[in-house]
């Protein structure tokens, strides 16, 4: 399970490191494109195939469907970590995610977010984040 929550820089090439615990569960090669809320999503090569196949079985006759499958396929990337434990985020990625110099990545359980730092920040406010608020409509997912 990806779990945690990992501060790095980004180097002049747009490289960042993965953490080393996060390195473990999603593995060496891995998938990453553009996520909600301002972020990146990765994947592991399973999470992404499983994520593929809910995507191929929307239908293709519904306009929101091809748009949500659009929006994670056109900018989604194969990534390699080197022997520095650094993947490279291309530049249409660090510009969906106005990535700049400094980067949190989080992990939520089937995926890891990449932030930029201040946005994170700012999205993870109690200002922003009232998790009494989200726990009461949980409900309705049954949790």
């Amino acid at each position: 399970m990806l779990i945690g929550e990992f501060e790095h820089s980004l180097d002049a090439k747009g490289r960042l490191i993965m953490p080393a615990k996060i390195r473990e569960s999603i593995g060496e090669n891995f998938v990453v494109t553009k996520g909600l809320d301002g972020c990146l999503f990765a994947f592991s090569k399973t999470e992404w195939t499983n994520f593929e196949e809910k995507l191929k079985a929307l239908p293709l006759s519904n306009r929101n469907s091809r748009e949500f499958t659009r929006f994670f396929l056109s900018g989604a990337t194969e990534c390699e970590i080197d022997k520095q434990g650094r993947f490279l985020i291309p530049t249409n990625l660090r510009d969906a995610a106005d990535l700049k110099k400094e980067a949190v990545i989080i992990g939520v359980g089937t995926r890891i977010e990449i932030w930029d730092k201040e946005k994170w920040n700012n999205y993870n406010n109690d200002d922003n984040m009232s998790v009494e608020d989200i726990a009461e409509n949980m409900t309705m997912l049954g949790i």
